[in-house]
Order: C-alpha cells, then structure tokens, then sequence
C-alpha cells in the first residue's frame, strides 16, 4: 500500500514508538541500548509498526474523504440536471422509479411503497419526527425533508406508487416494468377505464385489491357494453345482490351474458375481494372461450394461456403476486389485442366497430404505452 502521512496519526506513531523504545531499554547492569539492536532489531520493528498504524489510521480517513467525495459527486450530477417544483407537485411511478431529491426539498408517499436510499446526511420524517434510515420505506402520508449536505434517491419498489414532491428534484424512469399508470390512462382516453372518486392519482387506485363487483363492472366496460348493461330490465337472481343494491343492473346483465354464475349458495359475493383466476375467466367467458358451464376457475390462467388470451410472462407473474387493480388494468389493456374467438376479430377492432372509439383513437392509446408486455 502506498504510504501516507497524516498529521492526525502522528501522536499514534509516536506512541508506537515510544513503546518499542520501553520495551528495548536497558537495566540497572545495562542501562543501554546496543548499536546492533537498536539497528538491526528494533529500528526495523519500530517502522514496520509505525507503517502499520500509519496505513490502518490512513485508510479509515481516506475511506471516510472517499465517501464524501462521492456523495459530492453525486450531488453534482443530479443537480445539473435537476428541475423544481415550487408547489406540491403529483407524480404516478411504477417499479424501478427514482425520484432524487437534495438537501430541502420534500416528499410525501400516498400510495404504494418507496424506498429511501443516501450515503451522507439524513432523511427526515417531518410527520413523526424522527429520522428514516437509508434503505427505509417511507410511511404513508408522512411527509419528508431531505436533510443538509443529503442527496437521497426514492425508490418505488411497490408495481405503482403515488407521491407528492416539492423543491429540487430530478426522475429517473426505468424501463423494465410495466407502466399499469400509463395502461390505465390508456383506457380511460377509450372510455374503457374510470377512476374512483380518490383524490390523487387520478383515482385510478391501482395499489388497491378489486371487489368481484368492481371487476365486473371493469369487465363489462372493457367490453364497451355499459348502457346495455344499465338499461337492463333483469333481476339479479342472487340473494347478496338485491335490487336496491348499485351493482345489480351490472349484475343481472352478467348473468344474461353469460359472463358470471356466482359463488354458489345463491350468492355473487359483490363485496368479496377478486382473485386472478376469477378475473381471467370472465375475460374467457366474454371473448367466447369459456362458459359458465366452467366452474373451476383455478385453471383459468392456464385456459388462457393455451387459448393465446396470456402470455407465459403473465401467467408466472400472475402466480407469484397479489392480485391489484394494477393487474385488471393490465389484463383489460392486452385484452383489446386477443381475437375474439368466434370470428378472430381482435377486440379492439370488435370495439372500433361498435363505435365505442376509432382507430385513430387506439393508435394514440397505444402511443402512451410505451412498456413492453410481460
């Protein structure tokens, strides 16, 4: 190793060798130090250990130097490309987003989870009042203060997140996940999709686990079949879906249609929360590749997939994680590409000609989903 000197470390050296010194000295019978010890042995041992507390104290200064010089650097890059945002400011993210933020500006999680990253400073919780390590999730509208000499990176490690930002920042977009923010957009722009009345992330909620009834008012949407659905005269034949429930118009139209025979036990179980193989298969149902006649849904991944309805990507992703809003939005968006099965009109064409939208429209939906499929 390169020697160093620092005038921190010469008091160890010192020390070090005044040890040597003491061990080395004489007696009352030889009270000194001959040449030949003092030059062969203990010169030597004195500056190997001097060498050795030298490079030890050495390297802990030069790491800590390092470590701010780094954190320096980064500062600076992020900086000059750093815009700002004088008001709270909303950004819908998906997985792999990074929000970067410097010293004073702030940032509030609404939805999904974030992660905080830094290597000097702090990240403050404002809200709490305490202080977020690097490699902590940020809380739920807690609202946080990167700290002086911090540059922190905010990770989204949830598949969407919405937050809140204000001061200097800079957005780092990544570029291997889906972008469900986008898909949903999308399919609102066709009047396929409907936000909620949450007041952020354009209500789109797509952290949130769907009801049976949401999904199925989502289905038959999708399928550019609402009115039909609200002028519906039937009656819900399901005990839990009474006609003075808001659903039953949806409900009974689904059951007419074949898209949905409840739950068993008279019931639809509006209120329960939906479940993939549920969702997939009232996509199977209304594109003409399965029927009510098919009461084990467990299986309707897999139906899907040797149908071409999904892909192998979708069906182990599928497997692996919760079911959200984020995946009907998903599953809606690629379902307008499936062929229909009883004339193999893809389902956008199926649409365009119903004029629920046109094909101008769909080719500037598909523009604003620029992430590949799974």
């Amino acid at each position: 190793m390169t020697r160093r000197r620092f005038p921190a470390v010469l008091l160890l050296v010192a020390a070090v060798l005044a040890g040597f010194a003491l061990a080395a000295g004489g007696d009352a019978d030889d009270p000194l130090i001959s040449l030949d010890y003092l030059t062969e042995v203990f010169a030597p041992a004195a500056e190997d250990a001097a060498q050795k507390a030298l490079d030890e104290a050495g390297e802990a200064v030069y790491e800590a130097a390092e470590a701010q010089w780094r954190a320096g650097v980064d500062a600076a890059g992020a900086g000059a490309s750093m815009e700002r945002a004088r008001t709270w400011t909303q950004a819908l993210l998906k997985h792999g987003d990074v929000l970067t933020l410097p010293t004073g500006s702030q940032v509030l999680l609404l939805s999904g989870s974030v992660s905080a990253q830094y290597e000097t400073g702090a990240v403050v919780d404002a809200t709490a009042g305490t202080e977020l390590p690097s490699g902590g999730e940020l809380a739920a509208q807690h609202r946080y203060l990167t700290a002086e000499d911090t540059t922190a990176r905010f990770t989204v490690v949830s598949r969407t997140a919405v937050v809140e930002y204000c001061g200097a920042y800079h957005f780092s977009y990544s570029n291997a996940t889906p972008d469900y923010n986008a898909m949903a957009t999308a399919l609102r722009t066709l009047h396929l999709f409907r936000g909620s009345t949450t007041g952020y992330g354009e209500g789109f909620d797509l952290e949130l686990t769907p009801t049976r009834i949401q999904a199925l008012v989502m289905l038959i949407r999708l399928l550019g079949e609402e009115e039909d659905a609200l002028a519906c005269t039937g009656v819900s034949p399901f005990d839990d879906v009474p006609a003075s429930y808001w659903g039953a118009p949806y409900v009974a139209y689904a059951v007419q249609k074949g898209y949905t025979n409840g739950v068993g036990n008279n019931c639809f179980a509006p209120n329960v929360d939906a479940s993939a193989p549920m969702f997939v298969e009232f996509i199977l149902r209304a594109l003409g590749y399965s029927s009510t006649a098919q009461t084990d849904v467990s299986t309707a991944a897999s139906r899907a997939r040797a149908a071409g309805v999904m892909t192998a990507g979708e069906l182990a992703v599928l497997d692996t994680v919760d079911f959200l809003r984020a995946d009907i939005v998903y599953l809606s968006w690629y379902a307008l590409e499936t062929p229909v099965a009883q004339n193999m009109e893809t389902l956008h064409r199926k649409l365009e000609g119903m004029g629920v939208f046109t094909a101008a429209d769909y080719r500037a939906a598909r523009a604003l989903v620029t992430s590949a499929r799974l």
